[in-house]
């Protein structure tokens, strides 16, 4: 089957699902707010600019979740979904996995942000299968750790090629969609690399590189 990438945030989704659970946080009162806050918008700083430490963020999201049981974080996941995710779920997103499902392909999300966040997100878009960072899940707790490499960076690749290895699924005709500049690695591996309303970054690449730049916000693709 054809492998029909992509990633999440920005790209299917017309926001970033990490920052805006940290900003569902904050909103609930469940950390600290001022420290919070500041911390969430530095490091969508830093994502934005190429710059950011995947494992110290890492550290610094997947912390409060150490503080919940499962039932609060299933009630507070589900919360997030109806204020925050699907608010930026987008109609041309659904009809271009559409389009991609019609024809047979496997969609699969690669995304650097956690699997908690994600996979909900994940389900509910109909993806075949999610690669995201693997938090650590000690006796139904989190630790605040992860499990393995992050999808992030060069790290997409590498998660991608372990599970080209486990599933014997091939790259060739493989598209991959994405909007961000951190996401280069992976652009350039697949046969189809396609931009998505992407950051100057990415889109000065694209057009230097002749790749095609979609956009999923309101206009058809």
């Amino acid at each position: 089957m054809t492998l029909a990438i992509f990633d999440l945030d920005g790209t299917l989704l017309s926001g970033d699902s990490d920052y805006n659970w940290g900003q569902f946080l904050v909103e609930k009162g469940l950390v600290d707010v001022e420290l919070y806050k500041e911390a969430n918008d530095r490091f969508f700083e830093q994502y934005q600019a190429g710059t950011l430490d995947i494992f110290e963020y890492l550290a610094f999201s997947l912390k409060p979740l150490t503080r919940f049981s499962k039932a609060e974080r299933d009630a507070l996941h589900a919360e997030f979904m109806d204020l925050k995710v699907r608010p930026m779920m987008q109609e041309e997103a659904t009809k271009l996995l559409k389009f991609h499902k019609d024809q047979g392909h496997f969609l699969l999300l690669i995304t650097a942000t956690n699997q908690f966040v994600t996979g909900p997100i994940a389900d509910e878009l109909g993806m075949d299968h999610i690669i995201a960072p693997v938090p650590e899940v000690i006796d139904d707790e989190y630790t605040g750790n992860i499990v393995g490499v992050p999808s992030f960076q060069a790290g997409k690749v590498t998660r991608l090629n372990d599970w080209l290895k486990e599933t014997g699924h091939s790259m060739e005709g493989s598209y991959f969609y994405s909007d961000s500049r951190n996401d280069l690695p992976l652009l350039e591996l697949v046969d189809h690399p396609i931009a998505v309303d992407a950051d100057p970054t990415l889109t000065d690449i694209a057009k230097e590189r002749g790749w095609p730049h979609i956009s999923l916000r309101g206009n058809s693709w």
